[in-house]
């Protein structure tokens, strides 16, 4: 436990303004528990809050979170302390209309977070302790065992949130899937779609991300900047084009590219357009007459949370290979510049507590 002196948190004090400050440890409740984090995996939807300031400060962000109970509260069971575990910080309520129909993320009762190291609730993972509230303690805590790195464990959130947007997308097996961006979500999605035996085509402007993408499974990867990246598909696909193509990077100017290279009646699936009142041009006669679907993906889905962190801890995954840089708390700055100008091969960056 931490001392009277508190505890290290990154906390979000306006557009572009993260500053490493000391907080009280939170206070938690007698269904509740302490978690310290070990590790934090850096995610695109809170850089675009810090970016774009999308939520009024000050917050202590992080979500992609795993770490050690340090303390339980005097009602909680089935947890102790010591105990490792993957937290989230959404749950849904399983009862209302949305989670009748599997929307789970559009939940009120999802949308509220569960999570916080200090101020309005907003994950919490860039700070040493969070407090786990009684909704999460219940129903998203994940036991992690011995076998598996907290810092693996970290994947089991953003690992879920793919492999729901997979099902969405009804991935099957013998389909072909246009992943573009190769980013540490985009390789993600080329394993998952792998895993459900699909062939996989990667695109990304970056030599060292097309080359990962060979090797977690894709059987071609394409520069956009320097290929027709459409034609290159359809010539691999008996001129049809591709079955699906996801997009896994934030520029919607990906779309266009994304509805070219899908086969007539196939589908393009927005997974990093996370912002509202984000524009985005389409050729509404290819959705109409050429029946392309254009969907949606976001966040996690509860039913999945048990496969995901099988996927994660059978290391089905590779998710170790994907971690590239790692910072302590200090220097998180440096790591969300880095997570925003990739260079030096970076791909996942963790910050460590």
């Amino acid at each position: 436990m931490a001392n009277d002196a508190g505890m290290r948190a990154a906390v979000y004090r306006g557009v572009n303004d993260m500053r490493v400050e000391r907080l009280p440890v939170p206070e938690f409740g007698a269904r509740e528990v302490l978690v310290r984090i070990a590790s934090c995996g850096v995610c695109g939807t809170d850089i675009k809050k810090i970016q774009y300031g999308l939520t009024p400060p000050p917050r202590v962000f992080g979500h992609e979170m795993a770490g050690t109970i340090a303390a339980v509260g005097a009602e909680v069971e089935g947890w102790s302390v010591g105990d490792r575990v993957v937290v989230m910080h959404h749950v849904p309520c399983m009862d209302c209309y949305y989670c009748a129909h599997r929307a789970f993320a559009q939940c009120p009762a999802y949308k509220k977070t569960g999570t916080t190291a200090g101020f309005e609730p907003a994950g919490g993972g860039f700070a040493e302790y969070i407090r786990v509230m009684d909704w999460i303690v219940e129903r998203g805590m994940v036991r992690v065992p011995e076998t598996v790195s907290l810092e693996e464990a970290t994947f089991v959130e953003p690992v879920n949130t793919c492999l729901k947007a997979i099902y969405r997308a009804d991935v099957r097996a013998g389909q072909s899937v246009a992943v573009f961006g190769q980013g540490q979500i985009g390789l993600l999605f080329t394993q998952l779609a792998r895993w459900r035996k699909a062939e996989v085509f990667a695109v990304d402007p970056l030599e060292y991300r097309r080359e990962m993408g060979r090797r977690m499974g894709a059987s071609a990867a394409f520069a956009p900047q320097t290929a027709d990246v459409a034609q290159e598909i359809r010539s691999r696909t008996q001129g049809r084009g591709a079955d699906l193509a996801i997009i896994a990077v934030a520029s919607n100017a990906v779309a266009a590219q994304a509805l070219e290279a899908v086969r007539p009646g196939g589908k393009v699936l927005l997974f990093a357009q996370t912002r509202l009142g984000d524009p985005l041009q389409v050729d509404a006669g290819s959705v109409c007459m050429l029946e392309k679907d254009l969907i949606g993906s976001y966040s996690s889905d509860i039913t999945l949370q048990d496969q995901a962190a099988e996927l994660v801890f059978s290391r089905t995954l590779n998710v170790r290979d994907l971690i590239t840089h790692r910072f302590p708390l200090e220097e998180i700055g440096e790591a969300i510049a880095l997570a925003v100008s990739p260079r030096d091969h970076s791909l996942k960056i963790m910050v460590q507590l």
